[in-house]
């Protein structure tokens, strides 16, 4: 990407239109969630995850956070079901936390903000690969969830161990040994809207 970006500053995201006029896009993230006026839709189905087989390749400081990635080479680890149109295939996971004009969390639920909030990034698997993915409206499926302050799972501490080999931009190491669906809640209720990339280059192409 030729532009550089940041959270503050004459790089943050009030600015982000100027190299990204797709920031004023009309399905731009983050959106707040209000649960009373938000509309039930009964026709949509229940999520299916299935990610026994997910084979992990690295994590990785990009700079503005970091990223666990998954060799998506095979069809292993994959989303359906729920809003979904086809088969989406598990690529990633990064965390987004703190608050950075709004852009620090996806969105908020009846304006409540959250500590942080972690997502898995999945591809529409009749795409072709993530890059030709993310080209089209309904290329990725972000699936968030919300994190409160508390004692880390065991999964999330494994990740938070990880965090001391990759301090500097552009620094990774190994991950191994972790069952991605340990990061999943026990409850798949959720909420669904059309929506973007919450960091540049900010592409409508999320669900």
């Amino acid at each position: 990407m030729s532009h550089h970006w940041g959270y503050s500053g004459h790089k943050g995201p009030e600015l982000w239109y100027k190299d990204f006029p797709i920031a004023n896009g009309e399905r731009q993230s983050p959106v707040d969630i209000d649960t009373k006026t938000a509309q039930y839709d009964p026709a949509l189905q229940s999520l299916s995850v299935c990610y026994n087989q997910a084979t992990f390749k690295k994590i990785l400081n990009n700079g503005h956070s970091f990223n666990v990635e998954f060799d998506d080479s095979q069809y292993c680890s994959v989303l359906k079901g729920g809003p979904l149109n086809g088969t989406y295939r598990l690529i990633q996971f990064h965390f987004h936390w703190g608050s950075f004009d709004g852009h620090g969390s996806e969105y908020t639920v009846n304006k409540t903000k959250y500590a942080a909030e972690r997502h898995l990034v999945h591809w529409n698997t009749k795409c072709g690969d993530f890059g030709k993915a993310a080209q089209q409206p309904d290329g990725l499926t972000a699936l968030g969830m919300f994190l409160k302050i508390g004692p880390a799972t065991q999964g999330l501490q494994k990740v938070l161990d990880a965090l001391s080999a990759i301090k500097t931009k552009g620094k990774s190491d190994a991950f191994t040994n972790l069952d991605p669906r340990s990061l999943l809640p026990g409850n798949f209720d959720y909420w669904t809207y059309p929506g973007s990339l919450t960091t540049p280059p900010l592409l409508e192409c999320v669900n």
